[in-house]
């Protein structure tokens, strides 16, 4: 093999080591890593040479100029490859990189466990008020626990939207631990196919009026973008919870802070957010019925550890010609293709 003929670089991030580790056994791979902070004349060199780019799956992490968007990819023209770190892909333009015959993967399905663990966990903690009797305790002396009933989830309807990955484990988790009923809404799926992934299929107004736990896991794109807003949260019955542990932009935070407000949902469960961290004066963090985490449902040892796996593993694939299994934009295939021959003297299959 010709040694750092394949030229893969990353900033800052990486799911987790192993990922370097994987690399740096094949000689034909060269490894930069880029920060935020690097100069124009460091950086720009190796854009110019890059094959493939290991990009940050948060936006609010990653510089602008490291996004992966049209002006970036004018400044790479030999890349071939955009893959995020994680199962979103927020700072990658799909459109621009589809335009410059730049193929873009995830790593789909390799923290679906740990964030489907996180949505169940919320759910749980709203619906018994622990939450609530938590920061009581805090603050008050003499808690009256009668003012802090909650309920079982069990029997109750959970409404899950996207049934990909994390979508069918929170449905196995809510059917088989507590014999919940799933309805899910899921444009991409057929009927049978979202029967064995656990789900009734429904129309998302339908969901919305049924549901008791609005659970959110399907990708932001520009169809999603903004799917959750106030008539949506006007459909939802004052008993329901909404949960998401998706991406920021899918709900209006404005119109969840007004739905709460005027109590028209018991609660929410937020993840994701449009900015992250959020400040902590943000109006949806004063609510005591809103349970409130960073973006790091999908953030386990355990997960970290297969994202930077299955990441390293994809990449190296594609550099050696195979067809990565995380397609995000499958019909920039036959353009990409003959780029790769280009680069590589080789098709690949």
């Amino acid at each position: 093999m010709t040694v750092n003929n394949k030229r893969v670089f990353y900033v800052k991030y990486l799911a987790h080591e192993i990922y370097v580790d994987i690399l740096k056994k094949r000689p034909d791979v060269r490894l930069d890593r880029l920060e935020n902070e690097t100069p124009e004349a460091t950086f720009a060199p190796v854009l110019a040479d890059a094959h493939a780019y290991q990009i940050g799956a948060a936006r609010d992490e990653l510089a602008p100029h490291f996004h992966a968007h049209a002006e970036l990819l004018k400044r790479a023209p030999n890349l071939l490859i955009v893959s995020s770190n994680g199962a979103g892909f927020d700072p990658v333009d799909v459109d621009a990189c589809t335009a410059a015959g730049v193929l873009v993967v995830n790593q789909s399905g390799g923290n679906a466990n740990s964030v489907a663990e996180h949505a169940l966990g919320m759910m749980l903690t709203l619906s018994k008020r622990i939450i609530q009797s938590d920061r009581r305790l805090r603050r008050e002396a003499n808690v009256n626990r009668n003012d802090l009933i909650g309920n079982e989830l069990k029997e109750k309807t959970v409404g899950i939207v996207g049934l990909g990955n994390v979508g069918r484990r929170i449905a196995e988790l809510c059917r088989g631990l507590l014999h919940m009923k799933v309805i899910a809404y899921d444009p991409y799926l057929t009927v049978d196919e979202m029967a064995k992934r656990g789900g009734e299929k429904v129309e998302l107004d339908d969901l919305l009026r049924r549901a008791d736990f609005v659970s959110i896991s399907c990708p932001l794109d520009n169809k999603s973008r903004g799917m959750i807003g106030a008539r949506e949260f006007a459909l939802m019955q004052p008993h329901a919870y909404f949960v998401t542990t998706a991406r920021g932009f899918i709900h209006d935070e404005k119109a969840l802070e007004e739905a709460l407000r005027d109590k028209r949902i018991a609660g929410a469960g937020l993840d994701v957010w449009a900015k992250e961290p959020p400040p902590p004066d943000h109006p949806l963090l004063q609510f005591d019925n809103v349970l409130a985490s960073p973006h790091t449902a999908g953030v386990t040892r355990e997960a970290r550890i297969n994202m930077g796996r299955i990441a390293a593993e994809q990449i190296l694939d594609a550099l050696d010609g195979k067809r990565p299994p995380r397609i995000i934009n499958p019909e920039v295939w036959p353009v990409y293709a003959r780029r790769f021959e280009k680069a590589f003297g080789f098709m690949p299959g």
